[in-house]
């Protein structure tokens, strides 16, 4: 791979389908990834970059009272060394975090490749300056309210086993505060908002052409020699 990777942030609310547009964007650029491996994109989610919490603190996010919404529960300067690795073509490993039981998978690291499209997604991507200066491009994905906690609700009993008295509780005290104090302010960031997140089919196509033409091989520049040569063989008698 010539160049540095093409890197996009995608910002949004808690479950507001970040996951889900990065997924159709991974699906549509890898449509041609048989013939053209400079379609090759990695999605990495800022989850994965929570800090490494004490036994207390464990204990209260499963009783549902500690906040991981708050910025100061990432690891901001572990992520940017990531990115800037990657930037620099090199290959990293990431620690496996396990929203479940709100820790990292012990032992468990990620090998990253610095693909031609690196895409990082998480509610407080933009709120970081040194983290939002190195993006190329920046979405946020904007899905109202009502949506959000209907899909939270779901998503925690389901997968997460959590009871609806504890995921409310989440929410009020922690998640919906925190969403409009750290994430929302970051949307003035976007280069592009998408309402309705994955469902807007239009956005995403759009962002997906963009992300193809940027990835374009580029024409070779005549050296002077050849440019000199050409011209006076143009030049008339």
């Amino acid at each position: 791979m010539s160049g540095k990777p093409f890197l996009i942030g995608v910002a949004g609310g808690p479950c507001s389908g970040k996951s889900t547009v990065c997924q159709k964007i991974v699906d549509d650029l890898q449509t041609t990834a048989g013939v053209d491996h400079a379609n090759r994109v990695t999605v990495i989610p800022m989850e994965n970059f929570y800090k490494p919490k004490t036994p207390e603190q464990r204990d209260m996010a499963l009783r549902g009272n500690y906040n991981l919404d708050h910025p100061d529960a990432f690891d901001e300067k572990l992520l940017v060394r990531t990115l800037q690795d990657l930037l620099d073509r090199k290959t990293v490993k990431i620690a496996r975090y396990d929203p479940g039981k709100y820790e990292h998978v012990e032992g468990v690291m990620d090998t990253i490749e610095p693909t031609p499209v690196i895409i990082i997604e998480g509610i407080l991507v933009f709120y970081f300056p040194e983290i939002r200066n190195l993006f190329q491009m920046k979405l946020f994905v904007d899905t109202d309210a009502d949506t959000r906690l209907a899909r939270r609700v779901l998503r925690d009993m389901k997968e997460h086993g959590r009871n609806l008295e504890h995921v409310l509780n989440g929410y009020t005290n922690y998640v919906k505060p925190s969403f409009e104090d750290f994430c929302l302010p970051t949307k003035k960031y976007a280069d592009v908002i998408i309402p309705r997140g994955a469902d807007n089919h239009v956005a995403v196509d759009l962002i997906v052409q963009h992300i193809r033409d940027y990835l374009k091989p580029k024409p070779e520049k005549l050296d002077s020699q050849q440019s000199n040569e050409h011209t006076t063989r143009s030049r008339p008698h």
